[in-house]
């Protein structure tokens, strides 16, 4: 986030409106910039889970072209947010992470999705194999309700740790309900299906749970939970 200088005081010269205007700039809560984007989700009541632990690492993959779409989604969204109570539960995933393996953190590939990009990504994927893997507009994703988040684990030296397929990849080798199967053949290791267990034992100890298709992919509530809770994140 880019820092601005505070510059105020030393230019007596300037006229008296900048020098007015200049300290609440400069002295603004930390002086940053928030995206459009974060400033709707924020406004619709959810949280940066960064403000809550910055430790967390944040990776967008809608915010590039990196991801099974091949597009970028999110235009200034570089933030994750969350319903304040899952943010804390992520905040909970981070500390049982640090406890069991100090130098590691989590990293947060995808957070909460307004209802707008949810469908730009069911319309990718409507007509394809894939589609299986989206929820459709008219289910509601459980993005959309903020109570879903997409992540993985980082190691000391900032690397991401092996899980056995990139995240994001739409496949059966993703889906940890074929690992046994796969460890059989080979095509996953003992240490990738490690991998993919220290991320789901600290998810499972905060209070989140895991789905059988997609290893990076946790739920802090169930759908019939989130819907009474929660209304969708429409905002645009």
């Amino acid at each position: 986030m880019k820092k601005y200088k505070n510059t105020c005081l030393f230019i007596p010269s300037r006229l008296i409106l900048i020098v007015i205007f200049c300290p609440l700039i400069c002295f603004s809560q930390d002086c940053t910039t928030v995206s459009a984007e974060a400033m709707q989700l924020k406004s619709a009541g959810l949280v940066d889970v960064r403000d809550l632990d910055s430790t967390i690492a944040v990776h967008l993959l809608y915010a590039g072209e990196n991801n099974f779409m091949g597009v970028q989604m999110y235009k200034s969204l570089r933030e994750a947010y969350l319903q304040a109570e899952v943010a804390n539960m992520l905040v909970l995933a981070q500390k049982y992470l640090k406890q069991i393996n100090p130098g590691c953190k989590l990293i947060v590939y995808d957070a909460a999705r307004p209802q707008w990009a949810q469908v730009i990504m069911w319309n990718k994927v409507k007509d394809t194999p894939m589609k299986k893997y989206v929820s459709s507009p008219g289910r509601i994703s459980m993005h959309t309700y903020g109570v879903a988040v997409d992540l993985g684990i980082l190691s000391r030296d900032g690397m991401e740790l092996d899980m056995g397929t990139p995240v994001d990849f739409l496949g059966a080798l993703a889906e940890p309900r074929n690992e046994a199967k796969f460890l059989a053949s080979g095509e996953l290791s003992r240490e990738q299906i490690k991998n993919r267990e220290l991320l789901r034992t600290v998810m499972k100890k905060a209070g989140f749970r895991g789905i059988p298709n997609e290893w990076w992919h946790f739920e802090a509530l169930t759908r019939t939970e989130a819907q009474k809770k929660y209304v969708p994140i429409s905002a645009k």
